[in-house]
């Protein structure tokens, strides 16, 4: 039985496609991406974006930033970097004769972290905390961070000069990772005509508030899973485990990023009740850039996102009754 009525999700997922279309309207050609975009704001989560640069990695978490009517704060990661030019840092006030907290960008609800493999794994680090906790620790002084809370990062790929790797631990607080990818040529004719006179961002207007935003999200949590279904993404997550092809399988983490992920799936089709389809779709983008190929993969040039097709395929599908 479905936890919400779909007169409900129908209501509330409406505001989702207005972002969705808002997005849409400065990206174009790549509606997978911004429903994917979309799928991991409703699920609570952070997103990951790597591609080459000039594919539009950027554009996208400002159009989704400009959409909702929220603070949006962009940070440029950069090799000299410091940690509390995320967080902040507590300056001494010579008026008071007393330190003040002086809040980083990290404060907003949007954060946007530009090419965040070009700094320190050190710097990287700062976001740990935030992207779990929603809180940050400041001189032993911890400050909450309003919700919704969300970080879109853009990197570029490993092999580029200047590049750090992400930590594992800062690539498992990701929800999903997308690549852009190059548009279709139709969609960069187009861009040339939008583009080429204008700059369509700079006229993109909220088409949401955050109270709304944190109505759908209310909506998506309310999404019925059943017992199968869960099972499902148990026995999905599992086998990344006991693969030969995986040096490291998913965590724990994994396992409940994909559960809340399909919610905001399943909404996002005007559904209240998540099928074992949901999990499917997202399996690629939720756990590939978690895991680790063996020695032996990495020979044969195995990447962990064709290994995840390779288990969806193995993996027993819940009877649909």
């Amino acid at each position: 039985m479905a936890a919400t009525s779909d007169v409900e999700i129908d209501t509330d997922i409406d505001i989702a496609h207005r972002i969705g279309r808002a997005i849409e309207s400065v990206i174009e050609g790549k509606s997978d991406v911004v429903r994917l975009t979309l799928t991991v704001l409703l699920a609570e989560g952070h997103l990951l974006i790597e591609d080459v640069p000039g594919v539009g990695k950027t554009m996208l978490a400002k159009a989704l930033g400009r959409s909702i009517d929220c603070p949006v704060k962009r940070v440029q990661f950069t090799p000299d970097l410091l940690p509390s030019d995320i967080t902040g840092v507590s300056a001494y006030n010579q008026l008071t004769r007393e330190f003040e907290f002086k809040p980083g960008p990290v404060f907003a609800n949007v954060v946007v972290g530009d090419e965040i493999n070009r700094a320190s794994p050190k710097t990287q680090s700062a976001l740990l905390e935030c992207m779990e906790e929603r809180q940050v620790t400041v001189d032993g002084v911890t400050y909450e961070l309003a919700p919704p809370f969300m970080v879109i990062a853009t990197q570029n790929p490993i092999e580029m000069e200047g590049t750090y790797p992400l930590p594992e631990a800062q690539r498992d607080r990701f929800t999903a990772k997308i690549a852009m990818g190059y548009p279709a040529p139709a969609a960069e004719m187009e861009m040339l005509d939008i583009h080429g006179a204008s700059q369509p961002l700079e006229k993109l207007q909220p088409v949401a508030t955050t109270a709304e935003v944190m109505g759908l999200i209310r909506a998506v949590r309310a999404v019925y899973v059943s017992q199968p279904v869960k099972q499902y993404a148990v026995d999905l997550v599992t086998a990344t485990r006991n693969s030969p092809d995986l040096r490291v399988g998913a965590s724990p983490r994994a396992t409940l990023h994909l559960v809340r992920g399909a919610r905001a799936h399943a909404a996002l089709s005007g559904r209240d009740y998540v099928i074992p389809d949901d999990l499917q779709d997202l399996a690629v983008p939720v756990l590939a850039h978690r895991l680790l190929p063996s020695v032996e993969a990495q020979g044969q040039r195995r990447r962990p996102e064709q290994v995840i097709v390779d288990l969806v395929r193995h993996v027993p599908v819940p009877d649909a009754r």
